[in-house]
């Protein structure tokens, strides 16, 4: 018998399985006929008596526990197990003690390694050995079971590990998933390092004559193999492990063999040809017997890799558990790299095959990495020719696995399989591949981007070099052509900086050559016949701007990256070189690009975007001062060309970025964009003398109010990023506006920029206000020219044209915003501009949002061409977007308190309507709002359901307008309800965080529920007493305790009880429930169909607290005592389609604790149950159907 050493004990933070150590006497372990190897746990119960127990008493070093003399001291020698976890000791002196304690006494070393595989499964157990005598004895192989012992709580394993038959006992509980290797922290990951280590080196030094002696490794495999059939999991995930690095050590070692005997044959060969002609050669004859015993080894070694295989991987390759899966499949990856004349065969590969369909991440990785190894060996690749045919198709499809490293690695074994495979992927299988550049995933992404790069960019530059074209441009000019094509036949022209996100670490070559191509853009057409068309020359332009912008910044575009890097010394060098070689080339290069493509609006505003990338320092120095006059002369050029918005803000921006303080050219920039200013304001002064007329407003013909117009957009696009107010633009616009609003003569095209100037007007004297200190008088000017403005723009609401109406209300909404919350605690002039809309204002507002964004314009759909029909999905998009900026708007306002919370009722009854296009805004806004104030958040969103009940009532029939004939059950109430189950998963999962909300909800429900009843007659039922149904959503968003206390009140509103029978009171039943829902005790009572339970009130605890604004108020004791069991009925129906309710324990009190009932129904099953294999992994059917390798599977 060996009994475990207590060897766990002194591991950190161990627990014992409440078994206590006791010190067993030497001379009892001698009498009892076993060999007790250490500290013994006693078990309870007796044990039988077990005949042919071979009687062994060892007091030597064999015994890791006994005290040994070394120089004089004495040093307590520890088990294996203890060596291996503490991993003080070298591996390789660790395995030379126990060969050398083999070579001793082989039964008591090996009975000593059989306990470190015991204990390393974590086992707090009993290892009992009896010598197995008898082969023939069927009756005890048949004996090689699992029990549970009920008598003494422990569990029973005996199995056959040749020649010993083990018992392994164990408490009951061992099976709570945490042994060693599943332990977390770095030093349990150390520890599975140092077995695996442990079980490679002990190998590698039984490699000459003990791994043959046909003892050690048949009685360890049988010992793996026993422990592996385990229903526990410890047992099953440990004894696999071992033996797959035990298999894995011995395929090292036949590959060493290999090659031994490989060299001895060639001696051997050479040796024979020396001695041609002699009888006898002695040195012959010995090579001769050595090539037999390696033979011979080879043969044993091939046994033992057979039984491992057959015993441990065809058993454990589909367990249930995903990580002994994932060890087997490991493993076999590694020996097909290792020894492929052996494994690397379809015999074995179709297992890898089969498991790719595995539906844990973890196998499929592993899968994944072990094929990698194989066709990454050019070498190997030839073998792989029947499986690349059965299973390319399911590796091409993991690229769209849905945890993102398992496509990460199916993409880069793509990558390898087209590298080293002629023909693996089809033309069709490339082009879905190419796509996944533009995935959000960088990973990914830079995985198919070197797959484009390679499979596409550079084979395709390769043919298209033949011809040259453009001299020392031509290598990359090439590729540049391809990725420009390739780019426009994606069709996602909005991603190009995915596009070259995914390349950056391939293809620098290239993307940093900014010289190639502004040569190529610069080239004459008239000079080439392949020169860039139109598409191709935007596209450039494009990837231009997105390479500077990738170099420029050392970081991923937006929405692929969760977290900016820190950059390195290096990196950041490299960035600065970058910025620098960007400034010097396009300083001199963009005034030329600018000057070609001046009339091209969608190029121009790429370009423009370059110069904020610049080292502006440099323009001061003395080569390249000259081009920034060349720059300033070709964007006044552009201003006075477009009249795009984006072009001309793009144009304000530069001089802002040109302009900025502390710049030597600061001046320059500043005295240009005035001398532009002044030119546009002159303009526009005598554009507007000359057209204007008190009485008609604009008498111009529409060429001169064409002109008005497009520099009115100019100036409005230098308001925005420059303050204008020098020029007195304001009191013009307010003349146009004022004109507009009353007559409603002026053009629209005039009136939208004339609105925009105003209100950059207003913005840029609010700070010049907020930022200096203005005298009473500017401020009483600017605090009436903002309600001017504001009186303009509610007037513009009710516009005729929508355009109009959308601008007003955006520039409304921002008004209110700004000038509501400026900082005017240090400033009582500041606080004077204070200004809050009223209640008119509001309800326009609302009105506004209810019928521009909520309200679906239907429009006829007839047969349109490819072209409009794309040009009207575009149209949606852009309409959509404007929706969500005027929603979003209006949200904004709620959140920070500008318009009355009330008023989000009405935007939250369309959360589920219209949830795909705005559900993030409004859920959003409900969540700030209830962080400002939980309260009146929890009584929008009753009042929210409320209306929509209300609306419910009144779409009724007057026939089914009662209460006891409304159509619960309807699609209009059925939306009601899941729109109350969305609002109460808005909560969260912290009951307590949300409890003060949940509770108002409930109170204000039930209130409403019951409103009306006081004045009916005493039989009829309350008019909404319905909202109930609607109101059980949120029950389970309440804590125990307010739960009852809920209960509590809802008592208060409930007639005579004799009258709350029959069907009518269904819906109160139905919230009853949902609040009595987890109470123990009343569980008797939800099943009685016809009585009520009394309202135990002594039973709510002492937390019960009063809430503000209308609390919960206390049972009168007139109401308690009416509370009777026999008073009370309950209605016949009882809602059997009531959710899960998640239980809330509240430790703190002693009456919400859980019943014994409760805790007999989670108390953990002490029986283990059977572990099935064959069902845990989902092989496809064609898999097991059809034999696709060719071999049959040994199992």
């Amino acid at each position: 018998m060996i009994a475990e050493p207590n060897s766990v004990a002194n591991l950190p933070n161990h627990k014992e399985n409440g078994i206590h150590d006791e010190i067993v006497p030497e001379s009892t372990a001698q009498n009892g006929g076993c060999l007790r190897n250490g500290n013994a746990r006693p078990l309870k119960g007796k044990r039988k008596n077990r005949e042919q127990c071979e009687n062994r008493r060892r007091n030597s070093s064999s015994s890791r526990r006994s005290n040994q003399l070394q120089n004089g001291e004495v040093v307590e020698a520890v088990t294996l197990f203890e060596v291996v976890i503490m991993g003080k000791r070298a591996m390789q002196s660790v395995v030379d003690d126990w060969v050398e304690a083999y070579k001793r006494d082989r039964d008591v070393a090996l009975l000593d390694l059989i306990n470190f595989f015991i204990q390393c499964s974590g086992c707090q157990g009993m290892v009992t050995a009896e010598m197995f005598q008898s082969v023939q004895n069927c009756e005890v192989m048949q004996k090689m079971t699992e029990t549970f012992d009920e008598e003494t709580g422990l569990q029973y394993k005996k199995f056959m590990a040749y020649p010993w038959i083990l018992t392994v006992t164990w408490p009951v509980d061992m099976d709570n998933e945490d042994y060693p290797l599943i332990k977390p922290g770095a030093y349990w990951k150390k520890f599975r390092a140092n077995f695996c280590e442990f079980i490679a080196v002990l190998v590698e030094q039984c490699q000459y004559i003990i791994l043959y002696d046909s003892y050690l490794m048949d009685t360890i495999i049988s010992l793996l193999t026993g422990l592996a059939d385990s229903m526990v999991r410890a047992f099953r995930h440990t004894s696999t492990l071992a033996a797959m690095k035990l298999l894995t050590a011995l395929v090292n070692l036949s590959l060493n063999l290999d090659i031994s005997k490989h060299n001895l044959e060639r001696l051997y060969e050479v040796e024979k040809t020396r001695a041609a002609g002699k009888k006898t050669n002695s040195r012959l004859e010995q090579l001769e017997k050595k090539k037999k015993e390696f033979e011979q080894k080879h043969l044993e070694m091939d046994n033992m890799m057979n039984a491992i295989f057959k015993g441990t991987f065809l058993q454990r390759y589909r367990d249930i558990i995903p990580e002994i899966r994932a060890i087997c499949i490991e493993e076999m990856g590694s020996w097909m790299k290792m020894y492929p004349d052996t494994f690397l065969n379809d015999s074995y590969l179709k297992y890898i095959g089969w498991m790719l369909y595995d539906k844990q991440p973890e196998v499929r990785l592993k899968c994944l990495q072990g094929l990698q190894g194989i066709y990454g060996q050019k070498d190997l690749v030839y073998k792989m020719d029947l499986f690349t045919s059965r299973f390319k198709d399911r590796i091409v499809s993991m690229s769209l696995d849905k945890e993102h490293e398992v496509a990460v690695q199916a993409m880069k074994l793509l990558m390898l399989m087209s590298q080293n495979c002629e023909d693996a992927l089809t033309s069709e299988d490339c082009e879905t591949l190419y796509q996944f550049v533009y995935t959000t995933h960088r990973p990914l992404a830079t995985a198919a981007g070197e797959l484009l790069y390679n499979r596409l960019i550079i084979q395709e530059s390769q043919i298209d070099s033949n011809v040259n074209r453009n001299g020392k441009w031509e290598p990359v000019a090439s590729q540049l052509r391809t990725l420009i094509i390739f780019f426009l036949e994606s069709e996602l022209h909005c991603h190009v900086t995915y596009l070259v996100d995914s390349l950056w670490d391939w293809a620098l070559s290239i993307l940093k050559d900014w010289e190639c191509m502004t040569a190529l853009l610069l080239e004459n057409t008239n000079d080439h016949d392949e020169a860039l068309s139109k598409a191709e020359e935007s596209a450039l332009i494009q990837i231009i701007l997105a390479t500077i912008r990738e170099a420029a910044e050392g970081h991923p575009p937006a929405g692929r990256a969760g977290t900016r890097k820190v950059l390195s010394a290096k990196e950041k060098k490299i960035q600065v070189e970058d910025c620098t070689k960007i400034t010097e080339h396009f300083i001199v290069a963009l005034p030329q690009l600018l000057a070609k493509y001046s009339t091209d609006a969608e190029k121009v505003i790429n370009l423009l975007q370059i110069p904020q990338y610049f080292y502006l320092e440099l323009y001061s120095t003395e080569p390249l001062d000259k081009h920034l006059d060349a720059l300033l002369k070709e964007v006044e050029a552009i201003v006075t060309k477009h009249t795009d918005t984006d072009v001309l803000e793009v144009c304000s921006r530069v001089y802002d970025v040109l302009g900025s303080e502390g710049l030597a050219i600061c001046n320059k920039v500043v005295v240009a964009r005035t001398e532009l200013v002044d030119e546009l304001v002159n303009k526009l002064n005598q554009l507007l003398v000359n057209s204007w007329n008190e009485e008609e407003g604009l008498c111009a013909e529409e060429e001169e109010i064409h002109h008005i117009s497009s520099t009115l957009q100019r100036v409005a696009a230098f308001y925005n990023a420059h303050d204008l107010s020098k020029w007195n633009l304001y009191d013009k616009m307010i003349t146009l506006l004022v004109f507009e609003m009353e007559r409603g003569t002026i053009p629209l095209q005039v009136v939208l920029p004339a609105l925009q100037c105003a209100y950059f007007a207003l913005l840029w004297q609010l700070a010049f206000v907020v930022e200096n200190t203005p005298s009473k008088e500017n401020v009483s000017d600017l605090k009436t020219h903002l309600r001017h403005l504001c009186h303009i723009c509610t007037c513009y609401l009710s516009h005729d044209n929508r355009e109009l109406r959308e601008k007003a209300f955006a520039l409304l909404c921002d008004l209110l915003m700004v000038i509501s919350h400026q900082d005017s605690s240090d400033d009582e002039t500041v606080e004077s501009l204070d200004y809050l809309p009223s209640l008119s204002l509001q309800t326009r507002m609302i009105i506004f949002i209810q019928d521009h964004v909520f309200n679906d314009e239907e429009e006829e759909t007839k047969d349109l061409t490819e072209e409009d029909d794309r040009k009207k999905e575009s149209q949606k998009l852009d309409a959509l977007h404007l929706k969500r900026c005027l929603l979003a708007s209006y949200c904004k306002l709620i959140i920070y308190n500008v318009v009355e919370m009330t008023s989000a009722a009405e935007i939250y009854k369309h959360y589920m309507k219209t949830y795909n296009d705005f559900g993030d805004i409004i859920k959003e806004t409900l969540s700030r709002s209830r962080h400002n104030d939980k309260i009146r958040s929890a009584k929008t969103v009753i009042l929210c359901l409320q209306q929509l009940f209300q609306k419910f009532v009144e779409s009724q029939d007057d026939t089914a307008s009662s209460t006891t004939s409304m159509d619960v059950f309807s699609v209009s109430f059925v939306n009601i309800k899941e729109l109350a189950r969305r609002f109460s998963l808005t909560f969260g999962w912290d009951q307590v965080k949300s409890r003060e909300s949940v509770a108002m909800i409930h109170k204000e429900g039930i209130e409403f529920a019951f409103q009306g009843a006081a004045t009916a007659e005493e039989k009829s039922l309350p008019p909404n007493l319905n909202f109930l149904v609607i109101l059980s959503e949120f029950s389970n968003k309440l804590l125990k305790p307010d739960k009852r206390l809920v209960y509590s009140y809802l008592q208060r509103y409930i007639p005579e009880p004799a009258l709350c029978k029959g069907d009518s009171w269904y819906s109160l039943g139905w919230y009853r429930t949902s609040l009595l829902a987890n109470e123990e005790e009343d569980n008797s009572v939800v099943s009685s169909s016809n009585e009520w339970p009394p309202a135990n009130i002594t039973r709510v605890p002492a937390l019960k607290r009063k809430f503000s604004e209308g609390a919960f108020a206390k049972p009168s004791h007139a109401e308690n005592v009416n509370k009777k069991p026999s008073d009370s009925h309950c209605p016949s129906q009882t809602p059997s389609g009531e959710r899960k309710r998640l239980k809330s324990l509240e430790s703190g009190h002693p009456e919400n604790s859980p019943s014994p009932g409760s805790a007999s129904l989670n108390r953990r099953h002490s029986t283990q149950a059977v572990v099935k294999e064959d069902n845990s992994v989902e092989v496809p059917a064609e898999d097991m159907d059809v034999d696709v390798i060719g071999a049959d599977q040994e199992t």
